[in-house]
């Protein structure tokens, strides 16, 4: 192996945790990935991978070695596309990451269209309810539903969602609509754990903050079986007014509690920048801008701005 593949494979195994791990990704042999470590090691002249049965962790010098390691690989892949035009031309992989139902909705659509406009570039949609780092996962734009920490990364907002209360008119005509807050104690509620944002209902009473912890009978590992669960009948749950949008226009879910609601959550496309960002990168957060800047479900005010 040249350096800059024993890099790759030191890059594999310090980020997956292993030898094995890290011939499964790179599609190579455990032992070559063992020689290639020790080769490394050799050379270098010290340990950079502390080893047990049981365990493997970074050295002190293995820490400063992969700090190099990425920015080296990454200077040499910045320089392969430059001279591949991919700076001009949109063409390569490109990697997008959303939540799961705003990505099945809204970032698949988009995502087919714009590859049909540019076929040479293909892409790897991660939808998965948790946040990626783009930089540890390898991944170019990401959209983000919530306010941003303060980050080196460029944003672009898109739009903004609300956090909504829905059960269906069944439901309500069973066990009443409730008017206020309070009244939610009283409710049955049906609950996602995969929804980080939602597991503390927060509500405005003129000007205050009111903070409230359901306690749901029924909790299920994914957002689309709590929205079944209420369109069944069987109980409230709070969600991202964008997931239940479809449903709320054909009448099979009604929104409560709206005059109690928080400010919008913001949507944002965010992306690595730089001196020079990629061609596919950059006509891709165009592309998804200009899209969901003119849905309806997203924006409600985009039809009068059209």
């Amino acid at each position: 192996m040249d350096r800059f593949q024993e890099m790759q494979v030191f890059l594999a195994v310090a980020d997956e945790e292993g030898f094995a791990a890290a011939a499964r990704r790179l599609n190579l042999s455990p032992p070559s990935v063992t020689r290639a470590i020790a080769a490394l090691e050799e050379r270098i002249g010290t340990q950079l991978l502390a080893r047990t049965t049981r365990s493997l962790h970074l050295s002190e010098a293995g820490q400063l070695y992969l700090e190099d390691c990425r920015r080296i690989l990454a200077e040499l892949e910045e320089a392969e596309e430059s001279a591949s035009g991919s700076y001009t031309t949109p063409r390569g992989q490109l990697t997008v990451t959303a939540s799961v139902i705003f990505g099945e909705l809204f970032v698949t659509p988009i995502l087919a269209d714009y590859l049909d406009l540019f076929p040479s570039v293909s892409a790897n949609a991660l939808f998965v309810d948790r946040l990626v780092n783009l930089v540890d996962e390898g991944v170019d734009v990401a959209i983000r539903i919530g306010h941003l920490p303060e980050t080196t990364q460029q944003t672009i907002k898109v739009g903004e969602v609300r956090q909504v209360i829905c059960g269906s008119p069944g439901y309500f005509a069973e066990h009443g609509r409730p008017r206020h807050p309070d009244e939610l104690r009283e409710a049955r509620v049906v609950m996602s754990s995969a929804s980080h944002l939602l597991s503390e209902w927060q509500f405005v009473d003129d000007g205050k903050l009111l903070s409230f912890r359901p306690e749901p009978r029924l909790i299920v590992s994914a957002n689309q079986a709590a929205i079944n669960a209420a369109t069944l009948g069987w109980g409230l749950t709070r969600v991202l007014s964008y997931q239940v949008a479809s449903k709320v226009a054909a009448g099979e879910l009604e929104v409560i509690l709206q005059d109690f609601e928080q400010p919008p959550l913001p949507i944002h496309v965010v992306y690595q920048g730089g001196s020079r960002v990629p061609a596919k990168i950059r006509t891709f957060v165009d592309f998804c801008a200009e899209r969901m800047g003119q849905d309806i479900a997203l924006n409600p005010t985009a039809n009068s701005a059209h």
